[in-house]
């Protein structure tokens, strides 16, 4: 059996560098799918976007909302401007859509349970978005496929396990199978409806197969992954099992493995089953499986096979390593990684392309397949949270991917579909990576930014406290694009990783060390405070807020840090106890007699429902800045700005009498620097530093990658007077 596995410096390389030597894909447009209610519907109810498919014209996109149990429709005539088309309901939970000619073929669950499961084929007129047709399919449906000539479907009858059962363990009767079903005139022939069975295939519970996703290659033959059982089938073009085996076992090194707060890529696991979700044909005798793990393994990568079961190529960790180098590592999620879930393979030009969406890294991969046994990572897409489905549309040079996630009923953003075109220019993103370093810097929730005093184009950025096990001053290199990470320094305290940091601001010292501003949470026994290091990141003073600031204090605390003279200035968020509503204060510690006092800032209005705090300051010259936004999200982002404050008003005045008020003037809105990558505009713009040539640079927090797409932004405004 040959194995050829990444070069993980080669595809870090590759990750690095814009794709300027061939064309690319960027974003070009994402609709939110609550915009195709009706009006009068509740919009705030929960919707999704899951398994997603045009039509053959390429004109419109059909996406299945399962929490809606309807399909929505997408009109991409303009891809760069979606239009709604609504939802049509589907009389259950709807997984996969097909289309032949004008019907879109959609996959429901009606299950009342698992251990009743059942499900149906409907058949919807897209002109007319009316149901014509159903076709009992006497289980749970999950994938959906069409043989090229339209001639017939295949579908995936999983009756999936129920995880709160026996723990998810297997076996769980009744056991999936596969339906072949013929289509003839764009019609489907319900009557001709046949049972393949899968049990006795597998040496993982043989008995109880969970059959995943299939794919259908040119001549007829089906590939089909059984998930929990760890096995491939494959189906002859006459409906019998032709071949079956085991997806096997991988021993993975230099990875994540622990949820521990730090992203530490030197763990290893040994004899990790595969567990293929997603398939595809890449010829009539290749095809590649997504490892994402569903019970107890997760290789992290995908597996390029022969249909006899030889394995051809394995991506191994590189995919993630990649994905970890531009911010995306999923930390929390570190026993299975970035999860590669679903797989399209679509020629552009004469190029044979492969994309792997990986759900829990909110990144599309995507790769040459010129040589199968060597796929080349070409970029690397930003999509929404959690990409669960995509579709090539080659003929107009299109791929969309549906994100399933909607987290409006935490304030955060809703799912949407993505639209990527391909075209000649560079790639928008990743606008940041670490891509090169040695050993691999793994970095994320970027929540503070400061210049190096006396080199243009050198900043310094913290992460905050989502990365507690391993607070980092991070080094970030300008000169170069995309933005690159080139160094990371861990804080410590007495020799160990410091510990109770809530890192939101940094600012030079001008003699190679830094002052750090920790935002705290008395709740968690964080405590608010200021702390100075050396160029080696360890704590060598520790500044603690009096009494008259902590008997005020509420958990929205520091929010930058900056140096003016013998005064560290910080930021605090929001109003404490002892503020007036719409004011806070810029607070100043006197590095010479230790004394505090402060200024007041006054915050613009609130929108609805939201709050407005600071995110972050600096001074330059003979201004300083500040970062003042809303923390609303998607379509109800509203306020995310800068503004200038003379530095002549940054007079402390003593704690506890009446503070002045600071003038502030708008510099710059970010709302529309934030829509230029066509994704939903994030809420926290979290850093702004000027360079010592004058250039202002931004950075948002991704939080980690946690309730969010994990897409971080660093961008320039240009020169700042």
């Amino acid at each position: 059996m040959r194995f050829h596995h990444a070069c993980l410096t080669s595809v870090l390389a590759l990750a690095a560098v814009p794709a300027n030597a061939e064309p690319v894909f960027n974003r070009i447009a994402s609709f939110a799918t609550p915009a195709n209610m009706a009006a009068g519907e509740d919009r705030h109810r929960a919707s999704s976007a899951e398994i997603v498919t045009a039509t053959d014209d390429g004109m419109t996109l059909i996406y299945s909302d399962s929490p809606l149990g309807a399909i929505g429709m997408v009109d991409i005539t303009d891809p760069g401007a979606p239009k709604a088309l609504g939802n049509v309901a589907m009389g259950g939970e709807p997984t996969t859509t097909v289309v032949i000619g004008g019907m879109a073929l959609v996959g429901v669950n009606t299950s009342e349970s698992r251990t009743n499961p059942s499900g149906k084929l409907v058949t919807v007129d897209i002109a007319s978005r009316k149901i014509v047709a159903e076709c009992d399919l006497g289980g749970q449906p999950d994938s959906v496929a069409r043989a090229a000539d339209g001639s017939f479907l295949a579908i995936a009858i999983e009756n999936e396990r129920d995880e709160d059962v026996n723990n998810g363990d297997l076996p769980q009767i009744p056991a999936g199978y596969l339906v072949r079903l013929p289509v003839n005139d764009g019609m489907v022939d319900c009557a001709g409806l046949t049972k393949i069975a899968m049990t006795g295939l597998s040496d993982v519970a043989g008995e109880d197969p969970e059959p995943e996703f299939v794919s259908i290659n040119a001549t007829g033959e089906i590939a089909l992954t059984l998930q929990e059982n760890n096995a491939i089938v494959v189906v002859g073009a006459d409906g019998k099992v032709a071949s079956h085996f085991s997806a096997g076992t991988v021993d993975i090194t230099g990875i994540d493995t622990g949820k521990d707060g730090r992203l530490d890529f030197t763990g290893g696991m040994a004899g990790v089953a595969r567990e293929p979700d997603g398939i595809a044909w890449i010829d009539a005798d290749h095809f590649v499986t997504a490892n994402e793990g569903d019970w107890k393994g997760g290789a992290r990568g995908f597996t390029i096979w022969k249909k006899d079961g030889t394995v051809v190529y394995d991506s191994g960790p590189s995919l993630e390593l990649a994905i970890a180098a531009i911010g995306h590592y999923p930390d929390k999620r570190s026993k299975k990684g970035a999860e590669p879930e679903s797989l399209e393979i679509a020629d552009f030009d004469g190029q044979r392309l492969l994309f792997v969406a990986a759900e829990r890294s909110s990144i599309i991969g995507v790769y040459d397949l010129t040589d199968i046994a060597a796929p080349r990572l070409l970029q690397l897409l930003p999509s929404g949270i959690s990409p669960e489905g995509l579709v090539a549309i080659p003929a107009r040079n299109l791929l969309a991917t549906a994100n399933e996630v909607d987290l409006r009923e935490d304030g955060l953003a809703p799912a949407h579909v993505m639209i990527y075109r391909r075209d000649e220019g560079t790639a928008a993103y990743p606008t940041l990576t670490s891509a090169g370093s040695d050993p691999l810097i793994g970095w994320g929730a970027l929540s503070g930014l400061a210049a190096d005093p006396e080199t243009a184009g050198r900043l310094y950025a913290v992460s905050d406290s989502f990365y507690s096990g391993a607070p980092t001053i991070y080094t970030i290199d300008t000169t170069v694009t995309p933005a690159r990470i080139v160094a990371a320094t861990v804080v410590k305290r007495g020799g160990d990783v410091a510990q109770l940091l809530d890192l939101e601001g940094i600012a030079p010292d001008g003699e190679g060390g830094f002052w750090l501003a920790s935002e705290g949470r008395s709740d968690r026994l964080v405590p608010h405070a200021i702390y100075h290091t050396d160029a080696e990141g360890r704590i060598d003073r520790e500044i603690a807020l009096p009494a008259e600031l902590l008997d005020n204090e509420t958990r929205f605390g520091f929010e930058g840090i900056a140096v003016n003279g013998n005064h560290l200035w910080m930021a605090v968020q929001r109003e404490w106890q002892d503020d007036p509503r719409g004011m806070t204060k810029l607070l100043a510690y006197d590095l010479t007699d230790k004394s505090w006092g402060a200024v007041h800032y006054p915050l613009d209005a609130a929108p609805d429902g939201g709050w407005m705090g600071l995110s972050e300051i600096a001074i330059h010259g003979d201004k300083a800045y500040v970062i003042e936004r809303d923390n609303q999200i998607a379509g109800l982002a509203a306020v995310k700005k800068i503004y200038s404050l003379p530095v002549a008003q940054l007079v402390p005045t003593e704690l506890g009498s009446v503070l002045p008020v600071v003038t502030k003037t708008e510099l710059r809105d970010l709302i529309p620097d934030l829509k230029r990558w066509n994704g939903y505009v994030v809420d926290k713009v979290e850093g702004f530093a000027i360079d010592s040539a004058g250039t202002g640079w931004l950075v948002t927090d991704n939080d980690g990658i946690d309730d969010s797409s994990g897409e971080t932004f660093f961008w320039s405004i240009g020169g700042v007077q």
